[in-house]
Parts: structure tokens; C-alpha cells; sequence
């Protein structure tokens, strides 16, 4: 089973990458704020220190360190968040943007952009996940651009060598990270699609159905990834996508990480149920979002996804390289 991507022309033909931002070197600046919540601090400066390892240097925006000012679960209010972001943006110090943590309130910081002091700016890489799945897919459906969904810097456990490992290889050598394999992948539909990559957290996706920032899967390799959230609740959120018409014509679709979400018989189940009759290529429990070995997923990058053999083949590299 193939299927085509926004522009394609037909089934056979290439999809189109969105806009991809320069890879990362050694020695470059990329800005560590928040879009969302406050940030652990030790985890924070265990994270800062093997960005520094790895050869680049974080500058940090208040935002990153900022106390919850309209509450508590907010990393400053709305227009700090909101300014770093444009800010770093702007600077032609920085090369990238790696999100602090994530939490909630990317939403919020989306409500208070200034988008048109974003025009005709050259791509950025953003980098992270959870709550920032929001700016990920802003960027995506307001400008065009591609993106990282991947860890971030206050990520931690016992895996987040292996998680950090996977998004440094996609920011500096992009050319080594064309071949994703997910060795715990379940094929709940087989087949290969074709398109650019979406997606990313579930409750995020389903949030911002319906608002400018939205990107609808038409076209797309879809990713759902989500946590702690009761079984009944995954199903009414993929449920709420297929009534909105967000899955019209997606690809295909990963199914990532469910941490604390219930049994693991039951969410495959669900997706399924609730996926599996959409005639595109379905893989579940690939290893990309909450909790464990995490691997960097791009979000806007022609791909082909192999459902039978748990392969995404990315048809560019995440980020530009060359001069």
C-alpha cells in the first residue's frame, strides 16, 4: 500500500520536504528557553552540560529559568515566553533552538507571538517534544519549516544518553540519521507510505484541531504519542481527529510511546480500532516520545515508512548540510 503527500502529484510521486535549517557545528549558539513550563534546575544543568559536551553552546533566555508569574505551571507569563522564542529567532548569533523542558502553556505562548516579526526569516531548528509539539507544528503549518521532535534539555533517566545520543546525531550529522528502525514496532496495518512527517504529542495534536496553528495529516506519516492519560481518554482524542477530518487522507501512521496510559494489549487495541480502517499503513510502539530509548523523529521531512519492517526511511536529511 503506497501513498502520496501534499503536492506529490500522484501516489509514485516524491513528496516535498518543508524548510530545513542549516545542521549544527561544533562551536555554534543555540538558544535553551521555555515555551511552557518552569525548568528542574539540576536537570537543567546536567542537560546544558552535555550540550556543552557535545561542542555547541546554550545561551540561556530567561524563560528557561523564569518562576511561574501568572501561575505556577507557567515558566513566566505568556509575553516572556512568547518574546524569548521571537527573540532567538531573530538573532543571527543563533543557530538552533533547543527547548528547556515542556510541560503546558505552548499554547499560550503561541497566542501572544508576533508572527510577522517571524516573516522572511531563514529557518531555525527547534528541537523538543511533549508540550512543545504546539510550536513544532506551529512553525510547520505558519511558515513552513521544519523541525525536531526529540528530547530536550532537562531530559533525564536512566535512557536519556541514548535519547540525547539520538537527537545530537539528527542536529550535527543529519546524513547518518536517514534510517530510523523502531525494534519494537508492532505492524497493526502493513505496507509502505510515502509523505512528510507530522505529528507528535496526542493531547496536543487534539488541542489545537481547528486553530491556525494546525496541520492536518493529509498527505502525512503521522505520529501519536502520549502519557499518562487513561485508556478511555486516547480514545476519545484519536476519535475527536477522525471526526474533525484532521486523518482525511493521512499516509500512514506511528504509533509511539503510551507511558502510564494502561495495559499495552489494550492501547494497541485502540489504535486499531480507531486507526486501523483508515486503508494506510499503521505501526504501534515505536520507540519516539515519553519514556524510555527515545529516537529523534523530524517533523516536515519526506519520508517512507515500512510498516511491515518497522523502517522509517527519511528521503532528506533532517537539516541542510553543506555550506
Amino acid at each position: 500500500m503506497t501513498s502520496g503527500a501534499p503536492g506529490a502529484g500522484s501516489a509514485e510521486s516524491r513528496p516535498r520536504s518543508l524548510a530545513r535549517a542549516p545542521a549544527l557545528r561544533p562551536g555554534d549558539r543555540v538558544a535553551v528557553l521555555s515555551a511552557s513550563s518552569p525548568a528542574d534546575e539540576a536537570e537543567l544543568a546536567v542537560g546544558l552540560d552535555a550540550l556543552r559536551f557535545a561542542g555547541l553552546e546554550p545561551v540561556i533566555y530567561p524563560s528557561a529559568t523564569a518562576d511561574g508569574s501568572t501561575r505556577s505551571y507557567l515558566a513566566g507569563d505568556d509575553k516572556l515566553r512568547a518574546g524569548d522564542l521571537c527573540a532567538a529567532l531573530a538573532d543571527p548569533a543563533i543557530a538552533g533552538i533547543i527547548f528547556a523542558t515542556g510541560g503546558y502553556g505552548a499554547q499560550r505562548a503561541l497566542a501572544a507571538l508576533d508572527w510577522d516579526s517571524l516573516a522572511g526569516l531563514p529557518p531555525k531548528v527547534l528541537a523538543g517534544y511533549s508540550d512543545v509539539t504546539a510550536i513544532l507544528e506551529a512553525f510547520a503549518a505558519r511558515l513552513g519549516w521544519a523541525s525536531l521532535h526529540g528530547p530536550m534539555v532537562t531530559s533525564s533517566g536512566d535512557t536519556a544518553h541514548y535519547s540525547f545520543g539520538s537527537l545530537l546525531r539528527a542536529l550535527m550529522q543529519p546524513e547518518r540519521a536517514l534510517i530510523t528502525h523502531y525494534p519494537e514496532g508492532v505492524t497493526l496495518a502493513g505496507g509502505i507510505a510515502r509523505g512528510i512527517t507530522l505529528g507528535g504529542n496526542l493531547t496536543l495534536l487534539t488541542s489545537s484541531v481547528g486553530t491556525d496553528t494546525s496541520l492536518p495529516a493529509r498527505g502525512g506519516i503521522l505520529l501519536v504519542e502520549e502519557e499518562h492519560e487513561d485508556p478511555y481518554r486516547v480514545d476519545r482524542m484519536l476519535t475527536q481527529l477522525r471526526r474533525s477530518g484532521y486523518l482525511d487522507g493521512v499516509a500512514g501512521v506511528i504509533g509511539g510511546t503510551f507511558t502510564g496510559c494502561g495495559e499495552r494489549e489494550l492501547i494497541q487495541e485502540i489504535l486499531a480500532e480507531r486507526l486501523g480502517d483508515l486503508g494506510v499503513p499503521l505501526v504501534a510502539w515505536a520507540n519516539v516520545g515519553h519514556g524510555g530509548h527515545q529516537q529523534a523523529y523530524p517533523i516536515g521531512i519526506a519520508a517512507e515508512l515500512d510498516a511491515d519492517a518497522h523502517n522509517l526511511r527519511l528521503l532528506d536529511p533532517p537539516l541542510r548540510t553543506g555550506s
